[in-house]
């Protein structure tokens, strides 16, 4: 490592990112979020905020959380079997949100630091997280404005890095056993420590903040789309795709439940309500089947890739 890494200043950036996203969104939906705070047994806790039945939002959960232990989660451990047994300390903001409309995409936003102290050597450190966009009745100019705002936070701070985040995405948030991407992507990105702590930080920061404005905007386009309850049950067909993905491969939630957690907390990213249905499928010509045929596969939204 090439910097001694500040986990003052990064807890206390996540503090604010948390604060400065719950009151955007209550501001666009009239209503306030409920807070929870909650102490981990074996070290740490969070600060947990939910918004339920709101104007916009179902669901809407944005917690923080900072915990600590002797020994690092399998989850964590997976991808870097050297850190197997080394103590820990992980902080992170982590937010799920599920709209009553159709029309507007769920979302998914995280940014997350660890520190491991191996017995032996200095201790080890890196950033991840990222932000991605599932969305029921999908418009190309949502996509695209997405993945331009996803660019725009990536060259800041760490220039033609975009593709490869956008690219680990669309491989992260798949579904083998549906051979389908869970929606258009974003970002995506881990282990990152180079060249120091401060870029990477900087980068971190960087995707927190461009989150609300690469979400925001698609909101108060379609907050207003009429549906129907045609419209609203494959919303709910299609959040089954959700809980298959955040319960089977997300590391995310594995990890909390790993590390002893606190549980409503951590499914907290869960839809309120959904539906499964046997062996459904989109009616020719349909808007639910340019969703399967144009969204949701890793595609080139910014006519980027060579």
């Amino acid at each position: 490592m090439t910097s001694t890494p500040d986990l003052n200043a990064v807890i206390s950036y996540l503090e604010s990112l948390q604060d400065t996203i719950c009151a955007r969104l209550s501001e666009l939906d009239g209503h306030s979020f409920a807070e929870d705070s909650w102490q981990r047994e074996q070290g740490g806790g969070g600060r947990s905020r939910v918004l339920r039945q709101g104007e916009l939002f179902e669901q809407a959960g944005v917690n923080l959380s900072r915990v600590y232990g002797t020994e690092l989660p399998r989850a964590a451990t997976l991808q870097r079997p050297e850190l197997a047994g080394c103590s820990f300390e992980a902080a992170g903001v982590s937010l799920v949100l599920h709209p009553y409309n159709p029309y507007i995409p769920t979302t998914h936003c995280n940014v997350r630091f660890f520190l491991a102290q191996p017995e032996q050597g200095d201790p080890i450190w890196w950033f991840g997280g990222g932000f991605d966009l599932t969305p029921y009745y999908p418009f190309l100019e949502d996509a695209v404005h997405w993945h331009t705002v996803a660019q725009q936070a990536c060259d800041k701070h760490a220039p033609d890095s975009y593709l490869k985040y956008k690219a680990w995405c669309d491989k992260y948030f798949f579904l083998p056993h549906r051979n389908e991407t869970r929606g258009v992507g974003g970002l995506f990105f881990d282990d990152l420590n180079a060249p120091d702590f401060a870029t990477s930080f900087a980068f971190m920061r960087s995707v927190g903040d461009h989150f609300m404005p690469a979400y925001e905007p698609i909101v108060e386009r379609r907050k207003d789309h009429p549906y129907c309850q045609r419209e609203r049950d494959f919303q709910l067909y299609r959040r089954g795709r959700y809980v298959e993905f955040n319960l089977v491969y997300d590391r995310g939630t594995l990890f909390g439940l790993q590390s002893g957690g606190r549980t409503e907390s951590i499914l907290m990213s869960l839809p309120p309500e959904v539906r499964w249905e046997y062996n459904w499928q989109p009616e020719a010509g349909s808007a639910e089947a340019d969703l399967y045929a144009n969204y949701l596969k890793p595609r080139d939204w910014l006519g980027l890739e060579k």
